[in-house]
């Protein structure tokens, strides 16, 4: 007897296009700036927040849609056999032919429009600095896998993505609604810029073979998986050394380590990772973990910022 199963149902076209469940990378950090801004001035502008939301999602939506043009140019995502939807391989829309490669370039290029106009209106009424920071993501965010720079091929792509998604975009949304700059949003934000880019680590183990093959050579191709995830347990480590270390040394309050509370995640997803690194379906609940412990201690950091302007309010 055989029995009929439904088949998966995909999720809408602009959602898989977009790669929105990633978009928690940009939440994350603008909550963080404006809770730390709160936290010390007591300030909050809810529109300028949402603002900042909104143009740093326009980055993160325009970087995915044209990564995915230029990696359908350069040819890796045609040839990746090993790649683990949702995590990695791009969103395969231009191969399952579903979206035309220009199409996917041209929108992309739409929402940095988008975002720069966001960002003009921020920079006329909060100050210069909001130009700046969304410059440096926007550039990186193109030309991460675009010519003439395809900055993954050269191995900045991790440390960009931790920097943009991590200090930078704390600092932005700190600035935004302060108008000042100070170095604690940026030592509060090394955790989730670490962790960020421990999600573009480990979900680039799968693509490996396909990068390597075109000479997308990121630190995962250069280092081999096996190394990769040695790379990748140390640096889970210093995220929470990183953690405890802006507490004690950087002024950081001390309800962030609040944080700690996913390092039993931690240790469970290097423990898959360590097993399956070659394994492409085995190690995806390493690259799920990776992605809700950036999101669970990036709000975990967050929230040890309200309420230590709730006990600040109280006392």
């Amino acid at each position: 007897m055989t029995t009929n199963q439904p088949a998966a149902k995909m999720p809408p076209l602009w959602v898989v296009k977009l790669r929105a469940p990633f978009f928690t990378a940009d939440l994350v950090p603008i909550c963080l700036g404006a809770a730390i801004a709160w936290t010390q001035t007591s300030t909050f502008n809810v529109w300028y927040f949402l603002l900042t939301l909104l143009g740093a999602v326009c980055i993160n939506a325009g970087t995915n849609m044209t990564n995915d043009y230029f990696d359908h140019t350069w040819g890796s995502d045609e040839i990746n056999t090993e790649f683990a939807d949702p995590f990695t391989g791009g969103s395969r829309l231009i191969q399952m032919g579903l979206v035309k490669p220009k199409t996917m370039l041209w929108q992309g290029i739409g929402f940095f429009a988008a975002s720069a106009l966001i960002g003009l209106a921020l920079t006329f009424t909060r100050g210069p600095w909001v130009l700046w920071l969304g410059l440096i993501g926007a550039f990186t965010g193109f030309f991460y896998t675009a010519p003439p720079f395809r900055l993954a091929r050269i191995g900045l792509g991790e440390l960009l993505v931790g920097l943009n998604l991590g200090p930078l975009m704390v600092l932005g949304s700190y600035y935004v609604q302060t108008q000042t700059l100070t170095w604690e949003p940026v030592i509060a934000s090394l955790p989730v810029g670490l962790l960020i880019a421990l999600v573009l680590w480990i979900n680039q183990f799968q693509d490996t073979p396909a990068d390597a093959a075109v000479g997308k050579n990121h630190l995962v191709v250069r280092l081999g998986r096996a190394r990769a995830t040695t790379v990748y347990g140390v640096l889970l480590t210093l995220t929470y050394h990183l953690l405890i270390l802006g507490v004690v040394f950087g002024g950081v309050t001390p309800f962030t380590l609040l944080g700690l509370l996913t390092l039993p995640m931690a240790v469970k997803a290097y423990r898959v990772a360590r097993a399956h690194y070659d394994h492409p379906r085995e190690l995806t609940p390493a690259n799920a973990a990776t992605v809700q412990i950036h999101l669970r201690t990036g709000l975990l950091i967050t929230l040890g910022y309200v309420i230590q302007g709730i006990a600040g309010w109280l006392l």
